[in-house]
């Protein structure tokens, strides 16, 4: 078995079946299983992989990058122990790109999409024997320009800013039992400046006489517990608000809110398990842990604010790349240890690339305390169904980590990928603006960021990539990178990559300003080539190089943060702070040191 933990950390059942491990696979390049009734079972398939890793990556087993566009896998699993009221949910955590679900033969389900999850109810096709047969199909065009690719190349080898394409089943395949009425979405949406927690469930199944028992603690300690009758039964929906701020644990230090907000300095968390109570109290219940954290990310004067104090982010850019397992983590504690790594240099958060990264990433966010910039893999080309694409990708995205503390920015687009004409197109801007009102609508509790980069439309944060500056001995260069940034006229006015920070018909209207790609020192370690945007030498010379664009952009009077490119190696990029494989290039705690120093713009709020 790999890759063992709970998958899901939002929603935890106690019972449930992990069905990673060997699979049969099967190439199928002239696509005739569906034609030949592969998913009959009777064709015997002839290699195996190791799920959940996709056939490129060597931790699959395979370790082949030829073009395979159709791909299937095969695997048989017990019946599970259950009685006459209860079901049985099948989930993917994430298939690339489109997937067919056959159980016993017969077609269960289709899903498209490479990076969001997706749930089958296969209560109605177990059969009565001891073993189920599941077959899966996977479809990945690899050349298709109207599905999200984000940085998966098309060609067989990596180059310039693209790397090694994944296909199939990246993320954890499981089962888990439930009852007939059970929680199928749970919402967490805090108010720190009142004290409460609103919680939203939605009931499959809901009965008539339903009640929601819920219990909260921090710290082991409770918070607060009670039961409500479901309202909308027909709908299975429910909301109610708890005042936390009534505990005793709050009547100390409520108000210094370092004791029970959530930040990256205290990542304090509240447990949560909820119930669902029947009007005989006898039927079998549903019943599940979660947690949340108090957390408030707004913009107002040109700052942003976390937990209603101005909040300067220090970030990194975070591909999710491994050399193991491509855009799977060889393990959990991979997870952990890259935002451990991050932590120790003194940054307090991310940009996660193009990429919707895996849960278990955003729980240990959430729990050691980590900022996340939010994005998915954008679509190379503007069409309709492109637009309908990533549309659907980001309402499946929201509803999955509405709850995680640690994203504080949802970021749409990326450097008019997708919007190649958004500067003076009016469709395109249009499509931009309405990605941005739609995320705000489903959720107001976070930033929006409209196009990362440049030609912006509607945004709460102005935020621009600036890699100019210069190799070690080229001060002309730099002094104009030093110039670019250094004030809130200057960078949104002096745009040395040749791009306007706003499209036509939009301008900066008191955004804070991040500058969200900088960087990019190259230093090949393990590699014997590769490419940065500068290079250093040796690992001092890296931190000397660091040190020069980190005084350009801390003395910047304009700047409320910026993300540095990048926390790892990724093939043929050599700009990491680390390798590939995680190891440091230089000496973390001189990082750290120019990480800690303090920035214009805290110096001049607070000598204000």
């Amino acid at each position: 078995m790999v890759r063992e933990e709970y998958p899901r950390p939002q929603l935890r059942r106690d019972n449930w079946c992990n069905l990673n491990g060997e699979w049969e696979f099967c190439f199928d390049d002239s696509d005739a299983g569906l034609r030949e009734r592969w998913f009959d079972c009777k064709v015997p398939f002839n290699q195996r992989i190791t799920v959940p890793y996709v056939y490129e990556a060597p931790l699959s087993g395979i370790d082949t990058r030829d073009r395979h566009e159709v791909v299937w896998y095969r695997r048989e699993f017990d019946t599970p122990h259950m009685n006459a009221d209860n079901r049985v949910l099948l989930h993917f955590g994430a298939v690339d790109y489109e997937a067919r679900v056959f159980l016993n033969g017969v077609p269960i389900a289709v899903h498209e999409g490479g990076e969001t999850p997706f749930t089958v109810d296969i209560t109605a096709f177990l059969r009565k024997t001891d073993t189920q047969i599941l077959t899966v199909r996977v479809y990945d065009p690899l050349e298709d320009q109207e599905i999200p690719r984000g940085k998966q190349f098309w060609g067989e080898k990596p180059l310039g800013i693209w790397y090694t394409r994944s296909t199939g089943i990246w993320q954890t395949v499981w089962y888990e039992i439930v009852p007939r009425s059970y929680f199928e979405r749970v919402v967490f949406t805090p108010d720190i400046d009142a004290g409460l927690v609103g919680i939203s469930v939605k009931v499959a199944g809901a009965l008539p006489g339903q009640r929601v028992a819920y219990s909260i603690s921090y710290k082991g300690q409770s918070v607060a517990e009670g039961e409500n009758a479901l309202v909308a039964v027909s709908a299975g929906a429910l909301q109610w608000q708890v005042d936390l701020a009534q505990g005793d644990i709050f009547r100390t230090g409520f108000h210094t809110g370092e004791e029970y907000m959530w930040s990256p300095e205290f990542p304090n968390l509240f447990d949560v398990e909820l119930s669902l109570v029947h009007a005989d109290r006898e039927a079998s219940t549903d019943c599940v842990w979660s947690y949340f954290g108090l957390r408030k990310i707004h913009a107002e004067h040109g700052m942003i604010f976390l937990n209603n104090k101005p909040y300067y982010q220090k970030l990194v850019l975070d591909q999710g790349y491994w050399p193991e397992g491509l855009l799977t983590a060889p393990t959990d504690d991979s997870f952990k240890r890259d935002i451990q790594l991050a932590k120790e240099m003194g940054f307090n958060g991310c940009r996660k690339h193009q990429k919707l990264e895996d849960p278990r990433f955003l729980y240990w966010a959430d729990v050691l305390g980590y900022l996340v910039w939010e994005e998915c893999a954008s679509i190379p080309m503007f069409s309709f169904n492109a637009q309908r694409r990533l549309i659907h990708t980001w309402g499946d995205i929201i509803e999955r980590d509405m709850n995680h503390p640690c994203i504080v920015v949802w970021v749409p687009l990326n450097e008019s990928w997708g919007v190649p004409h958004i500067h003076s197109d009016r469709q395109e801007q249009h499509y931009s603006q309405g990605l941005y009102h739609m995320i705000h609508g489903m959720d107001p509790s976070r930033l929006v960021e409209s196009n990362d980069g440049w030609d912006q439309t509607e945004t709460d944060i102005c935020a621009l990539h600036n890699y100019s500056h210069g190799e070690r001995n080229d001060n002309g260069q730099y002094q104009e990178f030093q110039e670019s940034i250094s004030s809130t006229h200057a960078l949104v006015h002096h745009s040395l990559t040749g791009r306007p920070a706003y499209a036509e018909g939009f301008t900066h209207h008191g955004a804070p300003i991040v500058l969200s790609e900088c960087g990019g020192i190259g230093l090949a370690v393990e590699a014997d080539d590769g490419w940065g945007y500068t290079n250093a030498h040796d690992g001092l010379e890296l931190v000397s190089e660091y040190a020069r664009v980190m005084r350009a952009v801390f003395s910047s009077q304009g700047l409320w943060g910026f993300c540095y490119t990048q926390l790892t190696d990724v093939e043929q990029e050599i700009n990491g702070l680390l390798t590939y494989s995680r190891e440091p290039k230089c000496d973390l705690r001189e990082i750290l040191k120019i990480n800690s120093q303090q920035h214009a713009m805290w110096i001049v709020n607070n000598e204000e």
